[in-house]
């Protein structure tokens, strides 16, 4: 018998970082679709700025500073796409551009590249435009549609009135297909859906991390709600702000989620608790942002705690 000695991997699949972030563009098209429709031209531009920067950026990052020369793998387009659509239509084109170039140039290039970065560049991006530009980043107006300009009346997002704390005055179903003043890509909870069922069908995520997060923002806003309908309360805190975008779109971000089984779960639990915290105590409304990037920084400890079980073996892997 003939045996081949080579080094490993061994399996080997048809997945590339190319097809991954295609797959991942096409899931963001409901929702950014959705967003331009909803708030109008500012939309695009904002995502259009958030783009162009994103892939200059990145070239120019790969060119002088990582010098590997290598082709675009569209990783910047999805981290341009989901920093805009974590955006009011509302942002400057100008803050929006600092975002996109923090987000490569810092978040991303300077720690090595695709893969190599420990936070999620996107929301670190936000993070820093919350703290410096946070004017700019709580102004939310009346939905224009497809030709306004998202200019004219300013309005409360219904997790601004979850504050008081009292339900939205916008209905369960405004807020499941996105009928809701909010950053571009996270008021139709529908698109988002749509978007998850798409990387869940061509195997680019798995459900555990998602699950996870929204399954503890649900049991947590339900026992711990604050008005008489629970379960409206917990309805409105899981289709209110990003949740659904962080859940699906973020917190499954491989570089910087853990890679057992058993770690993902930990890690969505962990991403629930702390977005229902900062919710509940924190400055903002909205604690998704903050919540993933903590427990970004702490998924390698996740992975380190929570070992897969070696087959044969009684404990963890070593």
């Amino acid at each position: 018998m003939n045996l081949t000695v080579s080094s490993s991997p061994h399996i080997r699949g048809n997945d590339s970082t190319r097809r991954i972030m295609r797959d991942v563009n096409i899931a963001l098209l409901p929702a950014l679709l959705f967003g331009i429709y909803h708030f109008g031209v500012s939309a695009a531009i904002v995502t259009a700025v958030c783009i162009v920067c994103a892939v200059v950026t990145e070239l120019a990052a790969n060119r002088f500073l990582i010098r590997d020369h290598r082709e675009l793998d569209g990783s910047a387009v999805v981290t341009g796409m989901l920093l805009a659509l974590t955006l009011p239509a509302t942002t400057p084109w100008w803050v929006a551009a600092i975002g996109s170039v923090f987000a490569i140039l810092v978040v991303k290039a300077m720690c090595g590249g695709l893969g190599q970065n420990a936070f999620n560049p996107a929301l670190a991006a936000r993070a820093l435009l919350m703290l410096v530009f946070p004017t700019y980043l709580v102004r939310y107006f009346e939905p224009q549609g497809l030709l306004g300009t998202a200019d004219a009346v300013t309005a409360a997002t219904p997790l601004h009135h979850m504050v008081m704390p009292a339900l939205p005055e916008q209905s369960l179903l405004d807020m499941f297909l996105g009928n809701i003043p909010g950053c571009i890509g996270e008021v139709s909870t529908l698109a988002l859906l749509i978007g998850g069922a798409y990387l869940v069908y061509r195997r680019v995520i798995s459900l555990r991390i998602p699950l996870a997060y929204l399954g503890t923002v649900a049991v947590l806003t339900l026992v711990f709600h604050k008005t008489d309908n629970a379960i409206a309360w917990t309805l409105y805190s899981l289709m209110g702000g990003g949740v659904m975008l962080g859940a699906i779109f973020m917190a499954t971000d491989y570089a910087t989620s853990p890679v057992t089984p058993l770690g993902q779960v930990v890690y969505g639990i962990g991403c629930g608790i702390l977005t229902v915290v900062f919710r509940y105590y924190g400055l903002y409304p909205e604690g998704v942002t903050y919540a993933i990037l903590i427990m970004n920084g702490l998924s390698w400890a996740v992975d380190k705690w929570t070992p897969p079980v070696l087959f044969g073996s009684k404990g963890g892997a070593a």
